[in-house]
């Protein structure tokens, strides 16, 4: 029975287990969702320490300095970056002191490098004074030790590597990304590079489905194709449940003579838990799940069908898996009109773009299931419920953007 989209989608969250947590040193943390809570082990700065290049002084020494009325102090250390001061600043003295290094006692200010005559000489001129703690970090302002990092269910990308690295935190757990098998089907597909001969066509779909996956930082752990037979189909199934979290498969899954992909993935123990959705394009999709609670999705063999559904069901699966929800959709103004269905929730490749603070969007010309060139030069996937008619110019619709691409300048 054909069930609705959102009915797909409620079907499949309440089939998915998360997977395990490991741990991750922090080189592997990228794009993994932490599973537990991280606090500062110590103050970040851990140390008082000067905001930039300069002098180290106590501000009651330069007064009311200028270009004018410059002041002179002596010189009476150096502290560099990495290096603990050798000396006490005491009225009438400054210490010259680089970003980063630790503020001498009795210093309370400090004035940059080029609001004074320079560094390398005994006795230096200050032509500005800054209010008091001027150019200084002090020693917990940003975080204080034991206080919250970064939470639990919290997906890791390079600012967070840059966080956890920072206050020296060499991993932590995180769910475990999933071992995905993709499969394709098809007496009719051959590799490209391959000659083409009669009807056959190159395989799009075995490319796509593993940029798609490398694409959320997944790296599949088999690429397989069989072709319309029983046998070969059984072989490359049992081949890739030996392997995998997740099966994928695209094609051989309609009502044809030679689609055996529900016939086998059910002879292998997957239970169906539905097939076809009332949508366009992608009606044909199913999702089982296996005796251990592995899931299954079988994608139509239409290229623009299988990218649709792979990015509206798969990637939510394979981030659930991790213990992550989404990816974000976002609402934005149809610039053109849609084309809607009747009766089906309508999904179609697009762009999207950022316009006097609001997002706009437009559908590609080509748009029909088989026409991949739809896809090049898109960002996003646009959608709609069923319509009676074309949805007007003005008309709110909702959008996924696709993660290798950002919102695009007017368009």
């Amino acid at each position: 029975m054909m069930i609705t989209v959102e009915n797909a989608h409620r079907i499949i969250r309440d089939a998915l287990v998360p997977l395990s947590h490991e741990y991750r040193p922090l080189s592997e943390l990228l794009g993994l969702v932490l599973a537990e809570d991280i606090a500062a082990p110590f103050p970040l700065p851990r140390f008082t320490n000067a905001a930039m290049d300069g002098f180290a002084l106590c501000r009651e020494d330069i007064g009311n300095a200028s270009q004018d009325n410059p002041v002179k102090l002596k010189v009476v250390t150096e502290v560099a970056a990495g290096a603990m001061p050798e000396k006490v600043v005491v009225p009438g003295t400054c210490a010259q002191i680089m970003t980063g290094a630790p503020l001498p006692e009795g210093a309370d200010t400090i004035v940059a490098f080029e609001q004074t005559s320079g560094f390398g000489t005994e006795e230096v001129s200050f032509f500005a004074a800054p209010k008091k703690g001027a150019n200084i970090r002090y020693a917990g302002e940003e975080v204080s030790q034991d206080s919250p990092l970064l939470q639990k269910g919290e997906r890791v990308g390079p600012g967070e590597i840059a966080v956890l690295a920072t206050l020296g935190v060499g991993g932590a757990l995180a769910g475990r990304r999933p071992r995905v098998a993709l499969v394709t089907v098809g007496n009719e597909l051959r590799l490209p590079g391959e000659p083409l001969d009669g009807p056959a066509i190159y395989n799009s779909n075995r490319f796509m489905m593993q940029a798609l996956c490398r694409a959320w930082g997944i790296e599949p752990v088999a690429l397989l194709h069989a072709p319309d037979d029983r046998e070969s189909l059984r072989k490359i199934f049992a081949e890739a449940f030996s392997l995998c979290d997740m099966l994928i498969t695209a094609g051989g899954i309609s009502t044809g003579e030679y689609d055996y992909v529900q016939e086998l993935l059910h002879e292998a123990g997957v239970t169906a838990r539905f097939w076809t959705v009332a949508q366009k394009p992608g009606k044909p999709l199913y999702f089982g799940v296996t005796g251990d609670g592995r899931p299954v999705f079988a994608l139509p063999g239409n290229p623009v069908s299988a990218m649709t559904c792979f990015l509206e069901y798969v990637v939510p699966a394979l981030l659930l898996l991790q213990g992550f929800a989404g990816p974000e959709k976002l609402t934005a103004v149809l610039a053109e009109p849609f084309p809607a269905d009747r009766k089906r929730h309508r999904f179609l490749p697009g762009t999207i773009w950022q316009e006097n603070g609001r997002l706009f969007c437009r559908v590609s010309p080509k748009v029909e299931s088989h026409m991949i060139t739809g896809l090049a030069g898109a960002n996003g996937i646009i959608e709609t419920g069923p319509s009676p008619d074309r949805l007007p110019v003005g008309a709110q619709v909702t959008c996924t953007l696709f993660p290798w691409h950002g919102v695009s300048g007017a368009g």
